[in-house]
This record gives C-alpha cells, sequence and structure tokens, in this order.
C-alpha cells in the first residue's frame, strides 16, 4: 500500500511525533535522552530549521518546528538515523526503534501553534503516572521537568541556543521582561482546564491544525498532490529549488574563510575549515554526508559526521566562528535562488 503524500513546503509550520515501535520505551537512560537533544541541535543547525519548542516522553517525543527550506523529511531522517544508530549500538539490540513514518501536521495559525505549544509542554503532566495528582504537585512536576523546551521558556533554566523563542514569546505581549511569566501563566492554567476543542481539532486533521477554513485548504492541497504526483515517496507541496551548485558553495567558502581551494581541503589540526566546509556542501549543495565526504577528500560519510560534530561543539564558545558561520549562510542564501 502507498504511504500517503506529506505535505511540507518552505516556511511551514510542523507538529511532529515521534513514536516507540510498538510503544516501546526510546530513552532508558537520561544518557539517551541527551544524546538525542544533541543530535536534535546539531540537526536544526545543520538544516536550517527553526525549532519552536520539544518535549521528550519515555516512548514518543513531540516537536514544533518551522522549515523555511521545505526540508522536513531530509531533517527528521538524519536525526532518527542518528539516535537509532545510537540506540541500537548502545544498549546491544536490534530491529525496529521508532514506528514507522514520523507523523506531522501543518500548523499556520498563531492562535493555533500557541495552543498546540501548551498542550506539548503539558505532556509530562498528563501521563497516567501524574494525571490524578492534585494540581500544585503536577504543576512542581510541569516545572521541574528537565526534558522539554518549557523549563527555558519560562525562565527556570537558561535558553538552549537552538530553540527559536520568540514565535511564542512575542504572543505574550511586547514587554519582554514579562512574556516568560505570562507564558507560564497561560501553559498552568491547561493544567485545571485543558483546551477541549483544540485537542480535538488536533486529532480531528489528518493534514493541518488550524481552523475548519485552513483543514479545508490543507485537504484540497493533499488532492492536488495525489493528482500530480502518483509516487510512494515523500513529495513536498510546491517544492522550490533552493541548492547551489558544489562549485559555487566551494567558491563561497574559499572567498569567506580567505584560503585557497586546496586549503579547503586540506587535513589542518585544530582548523575550522573543513567543518564549516562540510556544513556548507549539505546545506546549500544539498549533498549527503558520503557525497561531502567524496568532495572534501575523507573516507566516508561518518568521517563528515564527526566534523559536523566538531563544529557544533566549536560554535557554543567560538565567537568569531559564529561570526565566520553567519557571513556564510549570509551569502550562500543569497546566492540560493
Amino acid at each position: 500500500m502507498a504511504r500517503p503524500l506529506r505535505i511540507t513546503y518552505e516556511g511551514a509550520v510542523h507538529h511532529v511525533t515521534v513514536r516507540g515501535n510498538d510503544r516501546c520505551t526510546i530513552f532508558r537512560t537520561d544518557r539517551d535522552r541527551d544524546h538525542f537533544v544533541n543530535k536534535l541541535a546539531e540537526s536544526v543547525h545543520l538544516y536550517d530549521v527553526r525549532l519552536y519548542l520539544f518535549t521528550l516522553m519515555g516512548n514518543h517525543i513531540h516537536l514544533v518546528l518551522e522549515t523555511p527550506k521545505g526540508n522536513l523529511s531530509r531533517f527528521m531522517h538524519r536525526l532518527q538515523t542518528a539516535y537509532t544508530v545510537y540506540f541500537q549500538r548502545k544498549h546491544r539490540r536490534s530491529g525496529h526503534l521508532l514506528q514507522g513514518r514520523f507523523g506531522s501536521a501543518v500548523v499556520d495559525e498563531d492562535e493555533y501553534i500557541l495552543k498546540l505549544s501548551r498542550y506539548v509542554h503539558l505532556n509530562p503532566v498528563f501521563v497516567k503516572a501524574n494525571a490524578k495528582k492534585d494540581v500544585r504537585e503536577r504543576i512542581l512536576i510541569l516545572r521541574n521537568y528537565t526534558w522539554s523546551s518549557y523549563r527555558s521558556y519560562i525562565g527556570r533554566s537558561a535558553r538552549l541556543g537552538f530553540v527559536d523563542y520568540d514565535p511564542i514569546l512575542t504572543m505574550m505581549g511586547r514587554i519582554k521582561k514579562k512574556q516568560p511569566a505570562t507564558y507560564r501563566r497561560f501553559v498552568e492554567a491547561g493544567i485545571r482546564d485543558i483546551d477541549a476543542a483544540f485537542v480535538e481539532t488536533k486529532r480531528g486533521s489528518r493534514f493541518c491544525i488550524g481552523s475548519d477554513e485552513r483543514q479545508e485548504c490543507a485537504r484540497s492541497m493533499y488532492l492536488e498532490m495525489v493528482q500530480k504526483h502518483d509516487k510512494k515517496e515523500d513529495v513536498s507541496f510546491r517544492r522550490i529549488g533552493h541548492y547551489s551548485s558544489v562549485e559555487d558553495v566551494l567558491t563561497t567558502c574559499q572567498d569567506v574563510l580567505g584560503v585557497s581551494r586546496e586549503v579547503l581541503t586540506r587535513r589542518i589540526k585544530n582548523s575550522p575549515v573543513r567543518p564549516l566546509v562540510a556544513f556548507a556542501l549539505c546545506q546549500y549543495a544539498g549533498c549527503t554526508q558520503r557525497e561531502a565526504a567524496d568532495v572534501l577528500g575523507l573516507s566516508s560519510g561518518a568521517a563528515v559526521s564527526i566534523q559536523l560534530k566538531k563544529l557544533h561543539g566549536q560554535l557554543k564558545s567560538d565567537k568569531v566562528l559564529q561570526d565566520t558561520l553567519e557571513q556564510l549562510n549570509q551569502r550562500l542564501n543569497f546566492r540560493s535562488p
């Protein structure tokens, strides 16, 4: 049976869910969760995704994100594969870890994005173990839950560099210092009285979370996709080509980094050059890690993955490197048609 086509386009906001196969546990330890969060951060930077919020549960994951480049499937494939490989090796298991394809629904109205953020952040207090506890206890559980973006939203922990807080918090009023407290009150009010109408809307649409008009629009988009494409794989609606050629990416890297072409592919200890080029090739030329490895003279796609992980680690504390990457992003975004 053919898989349903997936609605995805440049600038779409998605509610993404990933579930364990046969409801199995996908996080056995905090180290597992920490590894997933690290892979999530890497993938957000690599694919230029705007991650609004997330919650990790024992056997499933919620993400709310925007894909400026319409590359949801590529982003999720990399994230799920990276985590599955780690989990199977770490726990010496085989077979499927995750349940088939990830779920996704488009959300394109501010009201529904805000309500969705509350629904996702409240997941930890609606599990069976916590559902019947009194409100005060559930509030404490929510505020102390480490494996979501909620604590950083309400100021109880430092903000995460890979989460984009502004789209949600700007709905909480113009005074920035009051936004976290306002958002906290908005979310925690749902512990007493969850928005049943929103939950029903979320469950009722296969393709879109939104008003009746938006849901009908999504259904029309899907029918148009079905008519135009007779394919089993994911298809992007209104996909626009945006990748530069490998040659253009290398020339831009050479210019921004101020080095010769030979240096771009040379192994230099502690140099950020090759990791930056690896990032640019995957991000702006659409290369797979294996293809980027061939360009850079590396032995395998795994070697490129190491380069990207190295870059991600250096970016956390190196302001000069952050500025250099920003220059590359600006130049290559400008070149992209």
